[in-house]
């Protein structure tokens, strides 16, 4: 699997959510086996006016509706950012195999920053590959605080 043109893709998504003034985040979703995008989405928290359009939770509805799925099983996830506890828990939930993330979330990480979300036994654990591309997608992020902060 090419790691780094996925991650490409995610980061991609980031800055479509950086152009409509959300916070850039993206993700991908990708067949194992074939290694082709089933689907993207980044952040629509601000413009939905929910808390919860985090880009990952986008990603799982339109990929379980779009595959006719209950689970995405056989699949990996591409995130430009660590995942929060409630995507993290969606992930396990969802039966994705992979998590391939670029930055840390020193706030709300619940991979490997801040908690461990799966080393309770009563989750499905996937594999997880942090700090893929963690310079760029961190870079986004902070450009994007500082940019907000000035205006």
């Amino acid at each position: 699997m090419n790691i780094n043109f996925f991650m490409n893709k995610a980061i991609e998504q980031a800055n479509v959510a950086l152009l409509i003034k959300e916070v850039p985040i993206g993700a991908i979703l990708v067949d194992n086996k074939t290694k082709k995008i089933i689907n993207f989405s980044h952040n629509l928290v601000n413009k939905s006016n929910s808390a919860i359009a985090h880009a990952e939770i986008l990603l799982i509805n339109q990929a379980a509706k779009q595959l006719g799925k209950k689970y995405l099983d056989g699949t990996s996830i591409f995130i430009t950012l660590e995942p929060c506890a409630m995507c993290s828990a969606a992930i396990s939930k969802m039966r994705i195999e992979r998590i391939y993330f670029g930055a840390y979330d020193e706030k709300n990480g619940s991979l490997e920053s801040i908690m461990k979300v799966y080393n309770n036994n009563h989750y499905y654990t996937p594999q997880i590959y942090g700090g893929i591309k963690e310079t760029e997608c961190s870079n986004l992020l902070k450009q994007f605080f500082i940019d907000k902060r000035i205006k």
